[in-house]
């Protein structure tokens, strides 16, 4: 009998891991009420959501700090060509202040269950691109953060500066020109891919889970679309409705 219910189990944690995860997209901010993308409030949302984690880009000032902003600017303000003494001045449309990487992982300290999915925002030279890498994974060595941090970004050279820097992070690219044999070839982990993409390639997410790599789609938004996303067996969905598909 005691066999029996491990095998039970054994079987129930193979079905959870086996279930498309759910990552909210830049925090959980199309909540009641409505706060900012990208925002702390954001990610203290998507830890109350109870799901797998939480996705946010990370950029550099003109002075090298790591701040947390979608868009390459911060009101009318470039963020890399502004010291981030000047960007702080302008705060979050929710009233919170210009938020930083280190800010960020403060928070996302708060909850041990919660992954980071960091994504690392393409610079304008490839010296520059590297320097966000290394000042970004050191970040979160010195915070501790190593076994709850991923990585995603749309420049490749980035995810392979990843990989070269610290080989055990688990990294992601977005960009979608990549088949899953030529991501495994590059020596990354996953695609991350815009779901129309896995429309027009539909059986990459086949050929990525039978490669070992991650499937991940953003932004979905559709629970239609979800629910076809998960009969394909896609690992994970990045959403900004993550309350609404959790349960699916």
């Amino acid at each position: 009998m005691k066999n029996f219910i491990l095998g039970l189990a054994v079987l129930s944690t193979v079905a959870m891991k086996a279930q498309t995860q759910i990552v909210a997209h830049r925090g959980y901010f199309q909540s009641q009420p409505p706060t900012t993308e990208n925002s702390i409030k954001s990610l203290e949302n998507a830890q109350k959501l109870k799901i797998y984690g939480a996705e946010f880009d990370v950029r550099m000032t003109k002075d090298d700090v790591l701040v947390i902003n979608h868009d390459e600017h911060h009101g009318k303000m470039e963020i890399s060509e502004t010291d981030f003494k000047e960007l702080e001045k302008l705060k979050l449309s929710n009233g919170e202040k210009f938020p930083t990487l280190k800010d960020y992982l403060k928070q996302g300290k708060n909850d041990a269950d919660l992954a980071l999915i960091i994504e690392i925002k393409p610079a304008k030279t490839k010296e520059k691109e590297d320097e966000l890498v290394a000042k970004t994974i050191k970040m979160v060595k010195d915070m501790k953060l190593d076994s709850k941090s991923q990585f995603i970004s749309f420049s490749l050279n980035i995810c392979k500066e990843i990989k070269k820097t610290e080989p055990k992070f688990k990294v992601q690219y977005l960009k979608g020109e990549l088949s899953p044999e030529q991501i495994k070839n590059e020596g990354l982990d996953g695609l991350d891919y815009h779901y129309s993409i896995y429309q027009k390639n539909p059986t990459w997410i086949a050929e990525g889970n039978a490669l070992g790599l991650i499937t991940n789609a953003w932004t979905v938004n559709d629970p239609e679309v979800f629910d076809e996303l998960k009969k394909q067996k896609i690992g994970f969905v990045t959403t900004n409705i993550p309350d609404q598909l959790k349960n699916r």
